[in-house]
């Protein structure tokens, strides 16, 4: 999942407060902001795969263990990675933080200024 060089692409509940506060700093960075709801509009196996390499992270790093379906339904169990993506894929509530992207660089944003990261000069990081 590559965005174009101007634009961020957030994926989130927009129902949580990291959800909303990463909105609006993706907003204040860039006019052109697409939001995606994990609810409404989850990507593909196929893009979680591309957006899990961006990240370099596995998808069970991306759950919410605490959450009671979690707890219920998957604590316990193994999946290959395949089954973990179709985990998150019929599951996208479980997702813990959003996700934001922008070019072909991604961000798992723990905390709502972390999508920073992904503006060269904005975080202080180095960018060459």
């Amino acid at each position: 999942m590559k965005s174009h060089q101007r634009e961020i692409i957030v994926y989130h509940d927009p129902e949580s407060n990291s959800g909303k506060m990463t909105a609006a700093y993706a907003r204040s960075l860039s006019q052109n902001v697409i939001l995606y709801s994990f609810d409404n509009a989850p990507p593909t196996i196929t893009g979680w795969r591309v957006i899990l390499n961006a990240l370099n992270m596995h998808p069970k790093e991306l759950l919410d263990k605490s959450k009671p379906y979690y707890q219920e339904n998957i604590r316990g169990r193994e999946f290959d990675d395949e089954g973990w993506l179709n985990v998150i894929k019929r599951n996208p509530k479980l997702i813990k933080f959003p996700i934001a992207i922008h070019g072909s660089e991604a961000v798992f944003c723990k905390t709502p200024t972390e999508i920073l990261k992904l503006i060269p000069g904005k975080s202080g990081d180095n960018y060459e």
